[in-house]
């Protein structure tokens, strides 16, 4: 609904006559009413679900943070000195690779996971015997521009994977143990009903929360009215974490949008880190993330929240670092 309303917008900006400008509005409000009992419907049929279940992986660091010119060696390298893909894949599994898939952004705008890191992931856990690779994202832009212009979609099918739109209509209501403003949220099946789910955001700024990083990339997976998210959106997406538990947070900071996130499209905007962070702990992914762009992560809020809840640790001090050059 979101993209539809922004075409009409945008149509509405052009010279149109009264009358027209009229039919446009008037669509607007009908789509918005239809649309809206389409989406009750579909949550009144959805199951209820309490969120994916935490497992306990053992690896050899809490952070492994590769550097390199090439982000695909730097992804691989550095998931195999967290102790390599099979502690998170086994042979038979569907696996959920999630990145930012957010803007009709080129990879070098920064605004989107850069594709290297997604073809690495998704060649890793075939090589571990996965069944199947599920990528995809609820953009805020155009989809379909989104997908093809972020580079994603062509090298993550290349790779195997299974590319595909979020189907709206295939949720789950979720439902959480404790009083939660994402309680009966929309929230894609997809994302819940899979064997491991291995969250890869950008590290990017953004106007509202400070920084997008992997607790907020979880956003994606949400159906519904998005925008609504916006208001107390460090307790929702901390819910957030704590519903879809990822096995695996693998950040891409390979090019960094320093300013006017989180949609940038100014190369001046963007710096070269050609890092890979990745964790178990996606409080502490996003905890050395901020770091990284002299963020006190205590100032995130969502970071400062999920510590508060228990669903990880933002002591960057006492975690075990591995520094690797690729």
């Amino acid at each position: 609904m979101e993209q539809m309303i922004k075409r009409m917008l945008n149509m509405c900006r052009s010279r149109i006559t009264r009358s027209g400008f009229l039919k446009v509005c008037g669509g607007l409000l009908v789509f918005s009413f239809f649309q809206n009992k389409f989406a009750k419907y579909a949550l009144a049929a959805a199951p209820e679900s309490t969120g994916r279940q935490k497992k306990d992986i053992k690896t050899e660091y809490d952070l492994v943070v590769a550097t390199g010119n090439d982000p695909y060696n730097n992804t691989v390298k550095a998931v195999e000195a967290m102790g390599g893909m099979g502690r998170f894949v086994k042979k038979g599994d569907v696996v959920v690779v999630k990145p930012n898939i957010g803007w009709d952004r080129s990879p070098a705008q920064g605004a989107n996971t850069e594709p290297a890191v997604v073809a690495a992931l998704i060649d890793m856990c075939f090589k571990e015997g996965a069944r199947k690779v599920n990528v995809f994202d609820v953009p805020c832009d155009d989809e379909k521009k989104t997908y093809e212009n972020s580079g994603i979609a062509k090298i993550a099918k290349e790779h195997g994977a299974n590319v595909y739109f979020a189907n709206h209509w295939n949720i789950v209501s979720a439902k959480f143990p404790y009083k939660s403003p994402m309680e009966k949220w929309p929230i894609l099946r997809d994302a819940v009903d899979c064997d491991v789910f291995i969250n890869v955001p950008v590290l990017k700024h953004h106007a509202l929360t400070g920084l997008t990083l992997s607790i907020k990339n979880l956003m994606g997976v949400c159906s519904g009215m998005r925008g609504k998210m916006h208001v107390d959106i460090g307790n929702k997406v901390s819910d957030m974490a704590d519903f879809i538990k990822p096995e695996l947070t693998v950040m891409d900071a390979t090019r960094v949008l320093l300013r006017n996130g989180p949609t940038g499209g100014n190369l001046a905007d963007v710096a070269v880190f050609n890092k890979v962070i990745v964790g178990v702990d996606p409080v502490l992914v996003d905890a050395y993330s901020a770091s990284l762009v002299n963020r006190e992560p205590a100032s995130i809020s969502y970071i400062r929240l999920a510590a508060e809840k228990k669903l990880g640790s933002m002591d960057i001090d006492k975690a075990k670092v591995f520094n690797l050059t690729v």
